[in-house]
């Protein structure tokens, strides 16, 4: 208090001072004259502001104090009636497990009282150790509107097999028997007018007679993986004979920094036939072919490269002659897109050593007069894309360009006229093989769709375009192929499929050893074969189908004069069982 009276006497005394000297200065009015010259405008500036370095003291005699505040808890107990509720897990529902059963035997029977049968079982004879036997039996007493030959056929195998899948190694052992009769009866036009002597003389029925043993060793953890041999003997009815033997080892040296794989190819092939086609002196054959096949595999996750040469040796031993050939053995494909696009190509090429009885499988009316050798595939390079549109539907198509040395056509063998003492054979009514260089570009593209486990369908197309070199055409080689083919589940009893073929024309020569008929060109019409198979299951065990094959009814040629059965239809049923 006695601060603030001092303060207020203070300001009284200044403010007194103040007044005297402005009266005094009001009085002296002469205050005379001065000039003043202004040598740049002023530019007023701010002035530092000088900070208080200071803090000030506060002197207040009342100052508030902090109330110190203690919390205690008083808890008190309260009952609650709430029960939760237990969780449960989600039940899955399980699948059942399929029934598989070790045996199975079918039999249907149809149209040109057509006859279908297999049978086989399987014993288990211990943990890792299985022997298999197996029956198949196709034939037909035919009945071919206007043929002047029977047409009837049958087809009978016999297999057995012994399996063992072992820790370290797999071993496989197999033998069989099969016996097949055919009839020559694709006699052409010409015989319509022939007399009933000649035709009554034609001995067209044959018969082939064949056997065979084969095994497999896949091998872990050694530098020997695996490798396959086999035997196989053929003969016919006109005494032709025919022996096959195969060894194929496969190497494997993945333990150096530089992985190698060492393919062996050995294939001895000897057979003759007691006469040829155009007199009666023999033929015999017998080759030799070995090669090796080193080559080196490299993955990454999206690239696959493999790079190997082939090398063969072949030993020509009836004309005492011996070729050597090279092929490369180039393949990649790298995924660009996941599985949705993956581009491969490569180039490739190989040494194919014929056989009576791959042609015999392959054409049954041929002649047992034919020349066998071997066929060079110089290269064959190929690129294509393949991957999935959608999970559902895949796709593959390729283009390819190869060059063959000694490709076989099927040829049919020259007409000798209207002879009692002819072979069954000898009439024009059966095939020869003639060899030539080809060239060939072709097109193939393929669309998959898998639905479901209830319904699959798929199609797939080739077009080739060939260039011979002696030949004026490509016998019997098709330009265009197609294929349309489904399976379908209707209900859990009714099951199904179906499939359509499409064979594009084919030429075929006819020529003739009586000069009065020229030598001229055939062409085999384009076909559809249509076919389709219905089944319903009684049980996990019974079931019975109905098949139906060349549903178009055409009896179209497959080969020159060789007319195929119309619709047929067969009514069958299948059965499953454990012994």
């Amino acid at each position: 208090m006695l601060n603030q009276s001092l303060r207020i006497r203070l300001l009284v005394l200044g403010l007194l001072i103040f007044s005297v000297n402005i009266i005094s200065a009001q009085e002296d009015d002469n205050l005379g004259t001065e000039v003043v010259n202004i040598v740049k405008p002023y530019t007023p500036t701010i002035s530092d502001a000088f900070k208080v370095k200071e803090n000030p003291l506060i002197k207040d005699s009342i100052r508030t104090k902090k109330k110190e505040v203690n919390y205690t808890i008083f808890s008190v107990p309260v009952a609650s009636t709430f029960t939760p509720a237990k969780g449960k897990s989600t039940s899955i529902e399980k699948i059942k497990p399929l029934i598989l059963y070790d045996n199975y035997a079918i039999l249907g029977i149809g149209n040109y009282t057509n006859i279908v049968a297999e049978f086989y079982s399987n014993f288990e004879i211990s943990s890792t150790d299985n022997i298999g036997l197996s029956f198949r039996h196709n034939s037909s007493q035919g009945g071919i509107k206007d043929l002047l030959l029977d047409d009837n056929f049958y087809d009978t195998q016999l297999e057995g097999n012994f399996t063992s899948r072992q820790k370290d190694l797999n071993y496989e052992m197999s033998a069989g028997i099969k016996n097949q009769l055919f009839n020559w009866y694709g006699l052409n036009n010409l015989y319509n007018t022939a007399p009933p002597e000649i035709i009554n003389s034609i001995a067209s029925r044959h018969s082939y007679f064949s056997s065979f043993a084969e095994g497999s060793l896949v091998v872990e953890d050694s530098y020997f993986e695996k490798g396959s041999a086999s035997i196989r003997y053929l003969g016919d009815s006109f005494s032709s004979s025919e022996f096959n033997i195969k060894v194929k080892p496969d190497f494997g040296f993945d333990t150096i920094d530089f992985p190698l794989k060492i393919g062996v190819d050995i294939d001895y092939l000897i057979g003759n036939f007691e006469r040829n086609y155009s007199d009666t002196s023999a033929i015999k054959y017998s080759f030799l072919n070995a090669g090796i096949i080193p080559s080196y595999e490299y993955k990454t996750e999206d690239l696959v490269l493999s790079l190997g040469i082939a090398a063969y040796m072949s030993l020509n031993a009836e004309e005492s002659k011996t070729n050597f050939y090279t092929y490369p053995k180039i393949e990649a494909s790298y995924r660009l897109v996941d599985e949705l696009l993956i581009v491969y190509g490569g180039i490739d090429g190989g040494l194919e050593q014929n056989s009576y009885y791959n042609f015999k499988e392959e054409n049954p009316f041929v002649s047992p007069t034919l020349l066998i050798q071997p066929t060079s595939e110089l290269y064959n390079g190929f690129a294509g894309l393949k991957g999935k549109l959608t999970n559902a539907i895949s796709y593959n198509i390729r283009a390819s360009y190869s060059k063959e040395d000694d490709k076989a056509l099927f040829n049919s063998n020259i007409y000798k006229g209207q002879n009692l003492t002819l072979e069954g054979y000898e009439y024009g009514n059966s095939f020869t093989v003639v060899y030539d260089d080809i060239e060939t570009v072709s097109f193939f593209g393929e669309l998959t769709f898998e639905v479901s486990t209830n319904f699959n369908l798929g199609i797939n197309g080739t077009y080739n375009s060939y260039d011979s070199k002696y030949e004026i055409e490509t016998w019997n080689l098709p330009s265009i192929q197609a294929t349309l083919f489904t399976t379908f589940n209707i209900t859990e009893k009714f099951y199904g499929g179906a499939s359509l073929f499409f064979i594009g024309e084919r030429k075929d020569l006819f020529s003739s050893s009586i000069g009065v008929l020229s030598d001229n060109v055939k062409t085999l019409a384009s076909y559809f074969d249509a076919n389709t198979h219905i089944g319903y299951r009684f049980n996990k065990q019974l079931s019975i189908f109905v098949r139906g094959s060349n549903l178009f009814g055409e009896n179209y040629q497959k080969w020159v004069n060789y007319k195929v059965q119309g619709i047929q239809g067969m009514l069958g049923a299948s059965y499953k069982f454990d012994w």
